[in-house]
């Protein structure tokens, strides 16, 4: 019977393609919000130059800028919600075109975003608020010609909390999609 060899080759070979999509490809778990401050850490801030000795010219000197921008990964990597809400708030639509921007000027980038809830709620329930949450930072990078293929979406509910305390200021933190690179 020759289903048993092709059978034991298609376990083989899904198991292998299994191990290979888990692999992980570095970085931190949780969402640092020392990186949204400005405070991150790893990029290179002088790596532009602005000295006239090219012969570019001002305008030159942007579109420099502007193409070494779009090489680099946006500093700020989280956005944070209203409660019970996964409408994205006008004032991260600027660092959403940001990242938006890399990602197309990247097509080998990918990005893991993570939703993430304050602790109200059910466990069931914040898992499914941060993945709505994380649904909508998608859709909009979609929206904008990101490639479907360099996303990924997950949620971590209240399992993985950016501040404790059971207070409005902990709550506000703790309500985010991150930016996982």
């Amino acid at each position: 019977m020759q289903l048993k060899p092709l059978a034991r080759t298609l376990v083989i070979a899904l198991s292998l393609a299994f191990v290979a999509g888990c692999s992980s490809t570095g970085g931190g778990q949780d969402g640092d919000l020392s990186r949204g401050a400005g405070t991150g850490t790893g990029t290179d801030r002088g790596g532009v130059s602005t000295g006239g000795t090219d012969g570019r010219g001002v305008s030159g000197q942007r579109a420099g800028q502007m193409a070494a921008a779009e090489d680099r990964i946006p500093e700020t990597r989280t956005i944070y919600f209203e409660y019970d809400s996964d409408t994205i708030r006008s004032e991260f639509e600027p660092m959403l075109t940001a990242h938006v921007r890399f990602l197309r000027a990247n097509p080998g980038a990918s990005v893991v975003l993570q939703g993430h809830t304050d602790e109200r709620g059910t466990r069931e329930y914040n898992l499914a608020l941060g993945e709505r949450r994380a649904g909508a930072v998608e859709r909009y990078l979609n929206v904008q010609g990101v490639s479907p293929s360099q996303v990924e979406v997950v949620s971590y509910g209240e399992e993985r909390p950016a501040a404790r305390g059971q207070n409005e200021q902990a709550y506000a933190q703790n309500r985010r999609v991150v930016f996982a690179y």
